[in-house]
């Protein structure tokens, strides 16, 4: 396996991680770790919000927020194959969202994408990588599948803080 040597790195990654606080400390950790591991240009973790239907990303390198439809584009359908996706030919993919290349001015020229799971096996969102020197391959695949499972405990303690805040927030 191509990644053998990166996992003793992944030991420094996952402490670096449990002092994060916030997605807001954490997602930039994560996303550095993922680009550098697989050699991707640029990285976006889409969370997912079941109740509004869509995804949304506060990290997407150079790029704002951006919110999918959560049946739309390669992450709408990494969502309802509930699998990794991959494609080094993202226009001629049916599901790939052209449009989100034309609002930021980033040409994709390949991406793969792998679901993150909490532990009741819902989905909490999708890491996404995008653009590396000659394409992704199994291996990236099998690389992303065991790092969304391993930052998905993070995500999901994340989430039920936020979750809780709203609660708070909401009764004051």
């Amino acid at each position: 396996m191509k990644y053998a040597k990166t996992y003793h790195t992944l030991a420094k990654f996952g402490r670096e991680l449990l002092e994060k606080k916030s997605l807001e400390e954490g997602l930039p950790l994560i996303s550095k770790y993922a680009k550098d591991v697989i050699g991707a240009h640029r990285c976006s973790i889409f969370i997912y919000d079941l109740v509004a239907g869509e995804f949304w990303s506060t990290l997407a390198d150079g790029v704002e927020r951006i919110t999918i439809s959560a049946d739309k584009g390669l992450v709408g359908f990494t969502l309802q194959e509930k699998k990794p996706i991959i494609t080094n030919d993202p226009y001629s993919h049916p599901h790939f969202l052209a449009t989100i290349d034309k609002e930021t001015g980033f040409k994709t020229k390949s991406v793969v994408t792998a679901p993150i799971f909490s532990s009741k096996r819902e989905i909490l969102g999708v890491l996404q990588l995008l653009n590396k020197e000659g394409g992704f391959d199994n291996e990236d695949v099998k690389f992303m599948i065991f790092f969304a499972h391993y930052i998905s405990g993070f995500l999901e303690l994340t989430n039920v803080y936020l979750s809780k805040n709203r609660e708070v927030k909401s009764t004051k």
